[in-house]
């Protein structure tokens, strides 16, 4: 069977079906490095996904698995604690069912400024360590892969497919319902944070600030419909700003590098077995900005279809 897509979401599903007895060909446009999956700051939140019921236990299920993965400094995967802001009285907090440990922040866990939050302890995934361990696992469970870009199903062998290739899914298979969501971010020396903070609600615009040890990623933005993968200066500043407004420690810290990605969002994530051209065909795209909280619980759902 053929697997399309070499971003987390396909590797996942490879590695799932690999591991469940299938003979499995990844065919992969881009090098792990060139996906947006390398692009995301990857701390375990639904950001993005619907529908609820289904994105709390496929989440579920990947928070099980990347909290397990912790256990190896190989997989890039810690558990970290972190604060979710929220400035209203009574916020939405539809995504903790499962989560341990929540509680309400401290007044010394909150950033400057914040007037309240949610704390609790959830997997970080350094992208730059996860995504090249979950190729070589791949690889040693028997996964061939096949570089080159697909236009069109037909090109690919195998009795069955699964389509997991996030914004390159939808031409796949005549769906026009995907959307790029653009997301900058700015990479800076981490001078020894130990914890995340993410702010949906904040005046100025989404922050999150993500240490992984190496580095901090500190994003970011949402533009749905940008196309752009080219990082923007003023944009940059005024992530910055903001993320130096929440986490004090962050300023004067250097620049390591900078992204975008797009993010690929979609009324609800399409997970499903159609029959396209005479065969199988499982559909798994549309993640948003969830791909990696959601690829366990979704290959799971995959290996279960084939």
């Amino acid at each position: 069977m053929a697997v399309v897509g070499g971003g987390v979401v396909g590797l996942t599903c490879a590695l799932e079906l690999a591991r469940s007895g299938h003979r499995v060909r990844l065919h992969t446009a881009d090098p792990w490095s060139a996906t947006t999956s390398a692009v995301a700051a990857a701390i375990w939140f639904p950001y993005r996904a619907a529908p609820v019921d289904a994105v709390l236990r496929w989440g579920a299920t990947s928070l099980e698995v990347l909290t397990r993965l912790a256990a190896d400094p190989a997989t890039g995967v810690r558990l970290r604690p972190g604060t979710y802001v929220h400035r209203t009285p009574e916020p939405d907090l539809w995504w903790t069912p499962g989560v341990p440990g929540v509680r309400p922040a401290a007044p010394e866990e909150l950033p400057p400024g914040a007037p309240a939050g949610t704390r609790c302890t959830l997997p970080v995934v350094d992208t730059g360590a996860y995504l090249p361990w979950l190729a070589a696992a791949c690889a040693s469970a028997g996964v061939a892969t096949v570089p080159g870009r697909v236009a069109a199903l037909d090109e690919v062998a195998g009795d069955v497919v699964v389509v997991a290739a996030g914004l390159g899914s939808g031409h796949l298979l005549d769906d026009d319902t995907g959307v790029p969501v653009q997301g900058q971010v700015v990479r800076l020396a981490d001078p020894g944070l130990s914890a995340w903070v993410l702010d949906q609600d904040g005046p100025a615009g989404l922050t999150y600030v993500v240490p992984r040890g190496r580095d901090v990623v500190c994003g970011g933005t949402a533009v749905e419909g940008a196309t752009g993968r080219d990082p923007d200066p003023r944009v940059e500043a005024a992530i910055l700003e903001r993320a130096c407004a929440l986490v004090p420690e962050l300023r004067g810290q250097p620049v390591l590098s900078r992204a975008v990605g797009l993010r690929p969002a979609r009324p609800t994530v399409r997970l499903e077995r159609l029959e396209t051209g005479g065969r199988p065909v499982v559909a798994c795209y549309g993640h948003g900005g969830a791909g990696v909280t959601l690829s366990w619980g979704c290959a799971a759902d995959v290996a279960a279809l084939v």
